[in-house]
């Protein structure tokens, strides 16, 4: 599979964003996932992109703060939470309120904030952003609001590219292949 670069049909304004990112915020089912919840017995199965995974260390090694914010939590997101070392916000409270809030702890203006969303409750991240993406498949009125839509579908490599966009944007992509272990 030929892999475009990473800043391929990304305008100059969002460059610039994403030039600036210091905080990565991501709503899990939809995003991180393809949106399914799958129920074995009392058990609850997710679906995670190991691609998506790969680009969130990557972010944590470039000292990027990466949170995921939900509206429901369950053993299967907190376990992977915990694998990639990404902060869990789930449960109550509205997602604007959670990432305003996670941006006062942290001292990050929304300015150098990206956010990224696929659902109607995921606008109130967009609010709260200077940069907001959405997957392919993404609700339309949500990618209407979000300045960069991926190719990939939530769930199958989205936010891979926004990882790769950012890294290329900060200038460091090119190392990150460089320094690959075929």
């Amino acid at each position: 599979m030929n892999h475009p670069d990473p800043l391929d049909s990304i305008d100059d304004e969002v460059r610039f964003l994403l030039a600036g990112v210091r905080l990565v915020a991501l709503d899990v089912d939809g995003v991180l996932t393809d949106g399914r919840v799958i129920y074995a017995g009392a058990e609850e199965e997710q679906h995670f992109d190991v691609r998506d995974g790969q680009g969130l260390v990557w972010l944590r090694r470039a000292e990027i703060e990466v949170a995921w914010i939900s509206g429901r939590g369950c053993a299967a997101t907190e376990r992977r939470a915990q694998e990639l070392d990404v902060r869990l916000y789930a449960g109550s409270g509205t997602k604007r309120q959670r990432l305003a809030a996670l941006q006062s702890e942290l001292g990050i203006e929304p300015e150098h904030t990206l956010a990224m969303g696929d659902d109607l409750p995921d606008l109130g991240l967009a609010a709260c952003a200077g940069l907001f993406c959405a997957p392919a498949d993404a609700r339309r009125e949500v990618q209407a609001r979000a300045r960069l839509v991926t190719r990939a579908c939530g769930g199958r490599g989205a936010v891979r590219e926004v990882c790769e966009a950012i890294l290329a944007a900060k200038g460091l992509w090119r190392g990150i292949v460089d320094g690959a272990d075929g």
